[in-house]
C-alpha cells in the first residue's frame, strides 16, 4: 500500500520541492498551505507522516500558529509522526513540541538525503505500530470472543501463552478424553483444569481434587477406590473412594507422578473399564468419570526409567496441555499482580519495576505470596518495592554478568541479549532491566525487526 505524507507550508514551493523528492520515492504527497487546508485533508484522508511548517501568517516567528497546527494533529491522531520545518527562530519552539511528542525536527533549507532517511524510518515505524495495533486488536477481539463463549472461572492473563492455552483447554473440554496438564509447580494446573471441567459435558457434575503427591503410599488405594469397614486399622466403617464421589462429574488427579507402581495398574483398569472394588472388598462399583490429571515432572522419562507404566501414560497423556513458567509469559505478572492486591491496593512504579525483574521460580503460587506479604507489611493503599520482600535488580548503570549497563544497553547489547536467550523477548528484556515493553521500544528505536530474532 502507498504510504502518504501530508506537507503543510504556506510556501508552494516547498510543497512542490517535497512532492517531487518524495514521488521519487514512491512516496503520495498531499500539500496545504495553511493550518485549516491541512487539518481538512487529515479529515477527509489517510495519512501516515505530516510535515510541516512553524510559522504561517507573513512576518511572524514565533512559531505559535505551528505550536496550534502541531496539538490540533495530536488531536485528531495520537500516534501520528509528525516532523517540523524549523528556522532558527523556531528552534525552542521546536525542541518543546519534540517533547511533547513530535517525531523530529528539520532546519530549512533541508538536506534532502537526510529528510528522505528521517521519512523513511518514521514511516517504518508507523507501519510497525499500526500492525501491532492491527495484531492487538484481532487478540483483543479473540479474547472477547473465548471469554462470550466458554466459561474461563475468572482467568486474569494478558500474555498470548496463555490465551492459545486457553483456546485449547476450551476445545478440548466437550470431548470425553483424559487430559494431562503439564508444566511446573505453582503455574496454574488446577486453574486449567477447573476450566476444563466447567466447560464439559459433566459440568454440572462434582469437581473432585486429590493430590497425590501428598497421600502416603499406603493410603493411595483407600483414597481412589474407598474401604469396606474394618478393611485396614481405624477403618470402622465403609467409605467411598474419590472415583465414587466423582462420578458424573471430573476427578482431577494432581502431580499423577508420584502414584506407586502398585496403585497404576488399577488406575489403569478403572480407567479402561469404569470398574473398581473398594479395598477389602469383591464387589464392582461402576462409575462414570472425567480424568484430568497433571504433573511437574517427565513422564515421558518416568516411562522410560520403569517408574511410570507406559500403557498409563498413553491412556492418560490422550491431550497434553502444557502450561509455560510464568518466567516465560512475564505480560502476566502485573495483571496478576494487580488482581492479587485488589481493588483497594494499587503497585508504585517501583514495585512494578521489581515484579518484572524477578525471575518467578515459584512462579504464580509465589506471585500470590509475595503480593499477599506486600498488602500486610504496606503502611499505605500503595505497595512498593521494599515490601515485596524480592532482590533488588542491579542499580542502573551497573554491569550485569558482563553485560553493558542498563542505561548504556543499545543496540549491539538488544541484538546480543536476544540472541543469547533465542529471540524470547521476555528474558532479555529481564536481562536488560528493561520490561517487555520497553524493550519493545527499543528495538523499534533500533530498527531491530520483531522478526528477525
Amino acid at each position: 500500500m502507498t504510504e502518504t505524507l501530508l506537507v503543510i507550508d504556506d510556501n508552494e514551493a516547498v510543497g512542490t520541492a517535497l512532492e517531487i523528492l518524495f514521488s521519487m520515492e514512491g512516496i503520495r504527497v498531499l500539500t496545504a498551505t495553511g493550518p485549516e487546508e491541512g487539518l481538512a485533508l487529515l479529515d477527509e484522508q489517510s495519512v501516515d507522516l505530516v510535515i510541516q511548517d512553524m510559522n504561517f501568517t507573513a512576518d511572524t516567528t514565533s512559531g505559535e500558529e505551528g505550536r496550534a497546527l502541531f496539538h490540533a494533529i495530536r488531536d485528531r491522531d495520537p500516534d501520528l509522526p509528525v516532523i517540523l520545518f524549523t528556522a532558527w527562530t523556531d528552534l525552542e519552539t521546536a525542541v518543546a513540541l519534540v517533547k511533547a511528542g513530535a517525531a523530529d525536527y528539520v532546519a530549512k533549507p533541508w538536506d534532502d538525503e537526510r529528510l528522505v532517511t528521517t521519512a523513511r524510518n518514521l514511516l517504518a515505524l508507523r507501519e510497525n505500530s499500526l500492525e501491532r495495533h492491527r495484531l492487538a486488536e484481532a487478540r483483543n477481539a479473540s479474547r472477547r470472543r473465548l471469554a462470550e463463549r466458554y466459561d474461563l472461572r475468572g482467568i486474569v492473563y494478558e500474555s498470548d501463552a496463555i490465551q492459545e492455552l486457553l483456546a485449547t483447554a476450551c476445545q478440548v473440554a466437550g470431548a470425553d478424553v483424559p487430559v494431562l496438564i503439564t508444566g511446573p509447580n505453582g503455574a496454574g494446573k488446577e486453574k486449567i483444569a477447573e476450566i476444563i471441567q466447567a466447560n464439559s459435558a459433566v459440568a454440572e457434575g462434582p469437581f473432585v481434587r486429590v493430590n497425590m503427591g501428598a497421600l502416603p503410599a499406603d493410603l493411595v488405594e483407600s483414597e481412589l477406590f474407598g474401604a469396606e469397614a474394618g478393611a485396614y486399622t481405624g477403618a470402622g466403617k465403609a467409605r467411598p473412594g474419590r472415583f465414587e464421589v466423582a462420578d458424573g462429574g471430573t476427578l482431577f488427579l494432581d502431580e499423577i507422578g508420584n502414584l506407586p507402581l502398585a496403585s497404576q495398574a488399577k488406575l489403569l483398569r478403572v480407567l479402561q473399564t469404569g470398574e473398581f472394588e473398594r479395598l477389602g472388598s469383591s464387589q464392582s462399583h461402576k462409575v462414570s468419570v472425567r480424568i484430568v490429571s497433571a504433573t511437574n515432572a517427565d513422564l515421558s522419562q518416568a516411562v522410560a526409567s520403569g517408574s511410570f507404566r507406559e500403557d498409563l501414560y498413553y491412556r492418560l497423556n490422550v491431550i497434553e496441555l502444557a502450561v509455560p513458567a510464568l518466567a516465560e509469559r512475564m505480560d502476566d505478572v502485573l495483571p496478576l499482580a494487580r488482581f492479587f492486591a485488589g481493588a483497594d491496593q494499587s503497585l508504585r512504579t517501583d514495585a512494578e519495576r521489581a515484579l518484572l525483574a524477578h525471575d518467578w521460580p515459584g512462579n504464580v503460587r509465589e506471585l500470590a505470596n509475595r503480593i499477599q506479604r506486600a498488602s500486610v507489611l504496606s503502611a499505605g493503599p500503595e505497595i512498593g518495592a521494599d515490601s515485596l520482600g524480592l532482590d533488588s535488580p542491579s542499580a542502573p548503570g551497573k554491569p550485569r554478568g558482563g553485560d553493558m549497563p542498563r542505561a548504556e544497553a543499545g543496540r549491539e547489547a538488544i541484538v546480543a541479549a536476544l540472541n543469547r536467550h533465542g529471540g524470547t523477548v521476555a528474558r532479555a528484556a529481564r536481562e536488560l532491566g528493561l520490561s517487555r515493553q520497553a524493550l519493545y521500544r527499543r528495538m523499534d528505536k533500533y530498527g531491530i525487526p520483531r522478526d528477525s530474532v
